[in-house]
């Protein structure tokens, strides 16, 4: 692989100290996209410094969305709504590396009476889009791929809402639909297998729109205006994960994380390091646009293993990079089923995982699905590959800081996907 840069992490002795999180990625891709449909304009505060979320603006800005990023603290993006209806582009929607772009635009560019062209990186071509394809096309849309991965060729305009059963758990397919809903004629209907995160339920309430939720079914009716709003985006949760597993690797942590979100949805990851070990306290909790926030202290304990199966693996899709990347280091190790998700990715992350574990010296058992790795291993620095895949850069720098000697992480430029601050941040939080 053709790296840009390699970081290099020595171990630490400890992690203390306070963070303040970059807006989570997963609201701030949503509230972009209603801003961008909404009557009026929208201020939304602490968004995503991510890379993901910098292509979801692009795209929205050549599909004639006017907005502007403010100067100044606070990372402030300001947006003028279009209304229901955007500007045919005149070059191709480029994605950059953010399934959670094309995946969720694709639902409201289907809604669109004209053809736009998703683009996107080598890493994005990979990636399956059936699972958007099939339900768009089933509402009206005209849609061509690449043997069912991008460039997606969608012509959209005069969608009709239904009845629709996701065969996998998917918030971003949800998204997707519940956002060509909006735009389509009638009521459209979707049942989940499992319970995934609700932003985008809540970002269309934000925003003006009624839905309706029963069981493991939720429902909009399309046409509905949506207004303009000022919201303030809470800190990144699955980008806590990483510091939140740093502090649970030293008994004697102590850390503070400020205006973090707390969405019962998202949470599970709380509960999972709790149960292993981390002493969790929770102050300041308040309900901002129907997400909540709140400010963690954190301090580190003996960490017992963890099974992770079933709806806690997709609640925790996101964090189990890191949960195994620290899983040698747990008394019990740790066991990851029905994850096979993972494997189409950024990268393989299971691969990934093995791959990089086993450099450091770990013991673990690769399944299709998921990965069993043994507590109580002792690991070693090593070089180690990102595979271009942010979640495993940051995840195995993580991992380092308990290794003996130094760990170099080849391709760590990746991690500015999501989070450009990481190893900076990081670094301030580490004593040596």
């Amino acid at each position: 692989m053709d790296y840009k840069s390699q970081m290099m992490v020595r171990p630490a002795r400890n992690v203390s100290g306070s963070v303040s999180l970059p807006g989570d990625k997963s609201i701030s891709h949503r509230y972009v996209m209603l801003a961008a449909i909404a009557d009026g304009p929208s201020r939304l505060e602490n968004y995503s410094t991510g890379a993901d979320c910098a292509s979801t603006l692009a795209c929205l800005g050549s599909l004639g969305v006017n907005w502007e990023r403010k100067a100044g603290a606070g990372n402030v993006i300001e947006v003028q709504g279009s209304g229901l209806s955007l500007s045919a582009p005149s070059e191709p929607l480029d994605c950059g590396n953010s399934g959670s772009t094309i995946r969720m635009l694709s639902g409201i560019v289907a809604g669109q009476k004209f053809t736009s062209e998703m683009v996107g990186d080598e890493s994005l071509a990979r990636r399956p889009m059936e699972r958007v394809i099939t339900p768009l096309k089933a509402m009206g849309a005209d849609i061509t791929s690449q043997n069912g991965r991008p460039p997606l060729r969608i012509t959209g305009g005069n969608l009709k809402g239904i009845d629709y059963r996701m065969p996998v758990a998917s918030a971003q397919v949800k998204t997707c639909l519940l956002f060509a809903g909006l735009l389509a004629e009638g009521e459209t209907r979707i049942g989940e297998p499992l319970r995934t995160r609700d932003h985008g339920e809540v970002a269309l309430r934000a925003f003006g729109a009624q839905l309706e939720r029963k069981g493991n079914e939720v429902r909009i009716r399309g046409g509905q205006r949506l207004h303009g709003v000022e919201a303030l985006v809470p800190g990144d949760l699955s980008s806590a994960a990483f510091f939140l597993c740093a502090a649970a690797l030293f008994p004697g942590s102590k850390l503070s994380v400020t205006n973090l979100l707390m969405n019962p949805t998202r949470a599970r990851l709380l509960d999972i390091l709790v149960q292993m070990g981390l002493r969790v306290s929770i102050t300041q909790l308040e309900e901002i646009h129907g997400e909540l926030a709140g400010t963690l202290q954190i301090e580190g304990g003996r960490l017992k293993g963890a099974t992770i199966a079933g709806s806690d693996t997709a609640a925790l899709i996101d964090e189990i990079p890191v949960l195994a990347a620290i899983a040698p280091y747990t008394e019990q190790g740790i066991e990851v089923r029905d994850a096979k998700e993972l494997r189409v990715k950024e990268s393989d992350r299971i691969a990934s995982i093995a791959i990089n574990l086993r450099a450091m010296g770990a013991q673990v058992e690769e399944r299709e699905d998921g990965l069993k790795i043994p507590g109580g291993q002792l690991l070693h620095g090593a070089e180690l590959e990102s595979f271009g895949d942010h979640r495993i850069a940051m995840a195995f720098s993580i991992a380092a800081l308990r290794a003996e000697g130094e760990t170099w992480i080849l391709g760590s430029e990746c991690a500015a996907i999501s989070y450009p601050e990481f190893f900076s941040t990081l670094q301030g939080l580490v004593e040596r």
